[in-house]
């Protein structure tokens, strides 16, 4: 390779290089935002313990990576490449005999290395990031206090179930003393106990709240027709348990033993993390080609043709995925014809200039045209 491909090249990578930087970095602050949002608020209704907040999240931002990343590429080389056209760099590159099928193994190089990351992305930290979420939610789930009960204050319980009050609260905030509970839901009735403990049935999941050694009030507001119980343990349901299945996920599951699947929702899992690291190649080529036309010196204009493109391809992954899982279409097609389909639309992409420019009667093609 002579020296000035050399530089071309260096100069390539670092154009993009500087692009997928700040394109990751601005993406994963507006996911990171948008998830650290969600878990918030379970935290504050009291579904998950304060401190499993950023245990979430961070797992939940390695699990998406897959997903991310060939937008990342696909929009660094898009971008680049804009900058490129518009300043009419690439037009002086074609003039010196570097013509898209260079550029073409330029990006290929660069995006093998991406790729790499992808693939052990997809194959392997993201089923591990899964099913540490997994792992996190049973958790979570079994060490969940009354999160938001505060001695000396009323709050309402999640769902609207009813009121509760306490005097004192122990530091794991499991046991109350001196409970007030109003029920919202049914029947009116008022519980008054001396203590009060949270219970997590082991089977379902369910959580109670246990009053003990107190009075049950029940009738309707202003009248006189009301019963008193006195009982020594009272339980009151505050929050039915996930269902729990004995089959993990499909997307847990490692993918060597995807490889030897059966079932179609496996195989759908797999076809899917493949499709992470054939959407970076597809999209990178997808990104250069588009810039030989002339919306090419337009970013804003090129950005939304990008965008459209990128989310066609990924709804319709999304939408051959569901159907596959749910046996509607073979495995033999699964994500396949969508990436076949791109890759039609890129070769067309490719040869489209040479046939317009044949049709007008030109002997030579040209990347890009300069700008007149």
């Amino acid at each position: 390779m002579t020296a000035h491909m050399l530089i071309i090249r260096r100069y390539i990578y670092q154009e993009i290089l500087h692009r997928l930087l700040w394109i990751a970095t601005l993406l994963f602050l507006i996911v990171m935002t948008n998830k650290l949002v969600d878990y918030l608020a379970d935290a504050a209704s009291g579904r998950i313990p304060g401190n499993y907040v950023f245990k979430f999240l961070w797992v939940k931002m390695l699990a998406m990576q897959p997903e991310m990343l060939p937008l990342v590429l696909f929009l660094s080389v898009t971008l680049a490449f804009s900058r490129l056209n518009q300043d009419n760099e690439l037009a002086v590159l074609a003039a010196t005999g570097v013509g898209k099928q260079v550029l073409l193994k330029i990006v290929a190089r660069f995006m093998f290395l991406f790729c790499v990351v992808a693939g052990f992305v997809a194959f392997y930290a993201a089923p591990w990031a899964k099913t540490r979420i997994a792992t996190l939610k049973a958790q979570a789930w079994q060490e969940a206090n009354i999160s938001g009960i505060a001695p000396g204050k009323f709050k309402e319980l999640s769902g609207g179930k009813g009121v509760v009050y306490v005097e004192n609260l122990s530091l794991d905030k499991r046991s109350m003393e001196h409970v007030f509970f109003q029920n919202l839901h049914g029947s009116s009735s008022v519980l008054k106990a001396g203590g009060a403990r949270l219970e997590i049935d082991k089977n379902s999941g369910d959580r109670f709240i246990i009053f003990e050694n107190g009075r049950r009030y029940q009738g309707r507001p202003g009248t006189l027709d009301y019963k008193i119980t006195e009982y020594e343990k009272y339980g009151v349901l505050i929050e039915a348990g996930e269902e729990k299945s004995g089959l993990a996920g499909p997307d847990t599951i490692p993918t060597l033993e995807l490889l030897a699947a059966s079932r179609t929702d496996q195989m759908a899992e797999l076809q899917w993390r493949v499709s992470a690291v054939v959407a970076c190649i597809l999209l990178a080529f997808v990104g250069v080609l588009l810039n030989q036309y002339p919306f090419g010196q337009k970013p804003f204009t090129l950005m939304l043709l990008g965008i459209l493109v990128y989310f066609i391809y990924h709804n319709l992954l999304s939408i051959s995925r569901t159907l596959l899982e749910k046996g509607k279409i073979s495995p033999y097609l699964g994500l396949w014809w969508v990436h076949v389909l791109l890759l039609l639309i890129i070769v067309a992409i490719y040869y489209l200039p040479q046939i317009m420019h044949w049709r007008r009667g030109g002997n030579e093609s040209q990347f890009l045209p300069a700008r007149q």
